[in-house]
């Protein structure tokens, strides 16, 4: 399955080379599935011990995503054979969340320069793989977002981290709403560092090329830093949605009742802007569960660290598979299609804060047993 990441070594004008990381499924979007995750974090690892290679790139094929997600047919298949209801005898969910996070914190953690292109559709997984890269680039075609209310799950991958951290409400409004970002919004966000027209891979590629990098990592980030900023620099760039309705959100979002926040999100219904309609749309068709659950996430992680919020994560994510929404919201988005998914809880008002209190145990007996125990250590284990 390696085929569906594609790994390239280019020269440069001096002794240090390009690694490029390929993920190579346009046809699923590049939906990461395990095998890919392995195959990615085996070769970031390599390129990490070679002093040959100095700086690395992540891109994807085709022109329509950069990643949409996660394996989600292997999810739902995983949650059909667990018969037991016991969230650790889903063999594949603990063994795809444990590679896939700590691809994502390898990432975050990564001590060469890694530049992301992230065109195109920017989503869940796809979200995880941009959010901890040194060098963030979008483009005129990225939408970005964290959708998992629709499908039953919370904003994995990290993103509670990260959406926690945002200005006050807003990360709670992209979470509630699934809404999308264009590069303006990621920008000023802080979730993006550049914006490039897609017809300038070619261009940025060569330029990389011409350089001559050094043995000083700090010193090739820099480099690739005023590369890319004059790459970009011609680029006007017209605020975004979100900037535009910045002070709406958060003042609706960032109320610690959830009731209220979710009578705030319904009511843009009826506003004006396509695009709170949209986000109230998609908010009040998602699962009313995953709603509470990622309001209740970002308030108990905001001053944890990347590696406890991965752990954090990681038990959540087990547990979706058998107390929550993700089987149902699967089955009704991806494997029968009917869009009609029968969310239990029905409204958020039953989803309570002690309803949602579940999510949060380990499904094994020792904390110590944690399978990310060792995230965050000078050892940290990278699956191959």
């Amino acid at each position: 399955m390696t085929s569906q990441v594609q790994f390239q070594i280019l020269d440069t004008a001096g002794s240090k080379k390009i690694g490029i990381a390929t993920l190579n499924s346009p046809q699923t979007l590049n939906s990461l599935t395990l095998e890919m995750c392995e195959a990615l974090a085996a070769q970031l690892t390599a390129w990490q011990d070679d002093d040959s290679i100095g700086v690395v790139v992540l891109n994807a094929a085709g022109d329509r995503a950069f990643c949409a997600g996660g394996d989600l047919q292997g999810m739902y298949k995983g949650i059909l054979d667990n018969t037991t209801g016991d969230a650790w005898n889903n063999a594949y969910a603990r063994e795809f969340f444990d590679v896939e996070y700590r691809l994502d914190y390898q990432i975050h953690t990564y001590p060469k320069p890694l530049l992301c292109w992230g065109s195109g559709i920017v989503m869940g997984g796809g979200v995880g793989l941009i959010m901890g890269a040194s060098h963030r680039v979008v483009t005129e075609t990225t939408r970005y977002a964290m959708p998992e209310i629709s499908i039953g799950l919370f904003p994995d991958v990290g993103g509670t981290w990260m959406l926690s951290r945002l200005p006050d409400g807003v990360g709670v409004f992209m979470a509630l709403t699934g809404a999308q970002l264009g590069a303006s919004d990621c920008l000023a966000l802080g979730l993006a560092d550049y914006q490039l027209d897609t017809g300038g891979w070619d261009t940025l590629i060569g330029q990389m090329e011409e350089t001559v990098w050094s043995d000083d990592s700090t010193q090739n980030s820099h480099v690739l830093h005023q590369l890319l900023g004059t790459l970009g620099s011609e680029l006007s760039t017209e605020p975004g949605p979100l900037q535009t309705h910045f002070s709406l959100i958060r003042q609706a979002c960032g109320d610690a009742d959830f009731d209220a926040v979710c009578a705030s999100i319904a009511s843009w219904a009826e506003h004006d802007d396509p695009w709170l309609q949209r986000a109230a749309k998609t908010f009040g068709a998602g699962s009313p569960g995953s709603a509470r659950l990622s309001f209740t996430l970002l308030r108990r992680v905001k001053l944890m660290s990347l590696a406890d919020v991965f752990r954090e994560e990681y038990i959540v994510s087990l547990q979706c598979g058998v107390k929550g929404d993700l089987q149902e919201g699967i089955r009704a988005l991806i494997i029968d299609k009917d869009k009609q998914p029968k969310w239990n809880p029905a409204t958020s008002g039953e989803a309570t804060h002690e309803w949602v209190q579940r999510f949060f145990e380990a499904p094994w007996g020792d904390p110590a047993d944690h399978p990310l125990a060792d995230l965050g250590t000078s050892k940290v284990k990278v699956s191959s």
